[in-house]
């Protein structure tokens, strides 16, 4: 492979890069990747009724490819660059080969690198967002809340391990806000909105699981032990909150079902991620029955009694399945942490701060693990308080430009009228058949061809 003439052979791969640990983490962007395009493109798509198919997955599609623009072009200096203000970073442009080409903040890679994953993980924040708003958003609207939110709403001193408060409570906490001020779908879709594909909703499903190994593991920034047991923690946690789910649905509820099955997976990924490689792994699998048994009770019990949650329409229940999941982890990683797992990840002095109050009370540092805990609820009320007023605020701006809301002759006819474009094309849907036989053309219009016209000769749609 051919070097750019102005880079030397040890330039390109330097003494001071970890080839593992740059390997892993670009592993690990990929599966973050692929929760999105194609994970969370093809769930969406596939959750909502057939007539908002394709609006459904280009809300994620379009997340995916704006939020990495804006991300190289000034969102990721103002993360994790320098600061303009308390809580705001100092805009920056982020293409300039001497700086992607140096050394990312710990030393083991490339900011390269470092720059592409934490664009992934920003992505599909916003993707989760769009979980709340399906089935009713003005496309145009949501094309400029992307880049808003993305700019005014990234950063925390919590046990964190791989973005559960950032992440998770955000994007659950800054969705069901927006749908709060978008209003709710069309009362005919909100009393009947059946997935239009269930096996391929399984294939979305699988692919976001999957990838949550890197979503999890690429945390401690090394191909190390903390990263298998952040991976392993992983999936042990979502197998146990599905199974759970499960089980409440199949003896609380009338009968078994693959879309709970679903919400309990990604309960139980979204509880983990706090302290995926923070805990040990009887406390992921404790952490699995609470993630798979409380969203449970607030989407399918409390969900119907409160007055706020009944009013605002929240398609995917991204509230449940990320903003209450996500708290659980947060808190439930102030309680399990292991203070020799923190030393691990953090790698600083003073990490005996970090530990759990499990393991505070029992080597009898109890101040430890009450701050700690007092720290993680801290964490989520200022993420809570954050998102609900920058996003309200961000939401009255678009709508002072834009409609946020698609009128309600769009609402009615999906997909057509909005893009102009149909996510499935069936024989049934009285589509125009050209017959060919003998050289003979016939026009079958609004009605499919029966079988025995079929074997007499060629049969395309047109």
């Amino acid at each position: 492979m051919a070097l750019p003439l102005n880079l030397l052979p040890d330039e390109a791969s330097p003494e001071w890069m970890n080839k593992a640990d740059n390997a892993w983490q670009l592993t690990a962007a990929a599966l973050v990747g692929l929760q999105s395009i194609p994970g969370l493109v093809i769930l969406y798509g596939s959750m909502v009724k057939g007539k908002w198919a394709v609006n459904s997955a280009f809300m994620a599609f379009y997340a995916f490819a704006a939020v990495l623009v804006c991300w190289v072009g000034w969102a990721y200096r103002m993360s994790f660059g320098e600061r303009l203000a308390p809580f705001l970073g100092k805009p920056g442009v982020e293409l300039d080969e001497r700086y992607l080409l140096g050394q990312a903040f710990l030393g083991l890679f490339p900011t390269a690198t470092m720059v592409f994953f934490q664009g992934v993980f920003a992505a599909i924040t916003l993707i989760l967002v769009a979980g709340a708003l399906l089935g009713r958003m003005n496309f145009r609207a949501w094309m400029l809340f992307v880049p808003l939110w993305l700019t005014c709403s990234y950063t925390l001193g919590v046990i964190d391990f791989a973005g559960g408060y950032v992440i998770h409570l955000s994007s659950g906490v800054a969705g069901f806000t927006a749908a709060y001020w978008v209003g709710p779908r069309a009362d005919k879709d909100r009393k009947n909105f059946p997935p239009n594909n269930l096996i391929l909703m399984l294939a979305g499903a699988g692919l976001l699981w999957i990838g949550w190994t890197g979503f999890n593991g690429r945390a401690p920034f090394a191909a190390s032990s903390a990263a298998s047991l952040a991976v392993l923690n992983t999936h042990v946690c979502a197998a146990t909150s599905s199974l759970t789910w499960l089980v409440l649905d199949s003896f609380l509820s009338s009968r078994p079902s693959v879309i709970g099955a679903v919400n309990g997976m990604i309960t139980g990924l979204v509880c983990i991620t706090p302290p995926a490689g923070l805990v040990q792994g009887w406390a992921a699998i404790l952490m699995g029955a609470v993630s798979g048994s409380v969203p449970w009770y607030t989407m399918t019990v409390l969900h119907d009694r409160v007055g706020l949650l009944r009013r605002v329409d929240d398609p995917m229940s991204v509230l449940h399945t990320h903003a209450v999941a996500g708290t659980l982890g947060s808190v439930l990683t102030g309680f399990f942490a292991v203070p020799k797992l923190c030393r691990l990840f953090y790698m600083a002095p003073d990490w005996e701060k970090y530990t759990g109050l499990a393991y505070g009370l029992q080597d009898k540092s109890n101040n430890a693990g009450f701050r700690q805990m007092g720290v993680q609820l801290l964490g989520v009320g200022f993420i809570v308080c954050l998102n609900v007023t920058v996003t309200s605020a961000i939401c009255l701006l678009i709508g002072l430009a834009v409609p946020l809301r698609l009128s309600e002759g769009e609402m009615r006819a999906g997909d057509e009228a909005v893009h102009g474009e149909r996510g499935f094309v069936l024989a049934a849907d009285r589509v125009r058949f050209e017959i060919t036989k003998n050289n003979s053309v016939y026009d079958m219009e609004d009605e499919a061809p029966s079988i025995e016209s079929r074997s007499l000769g060629d049969v395309r749609m047109v």
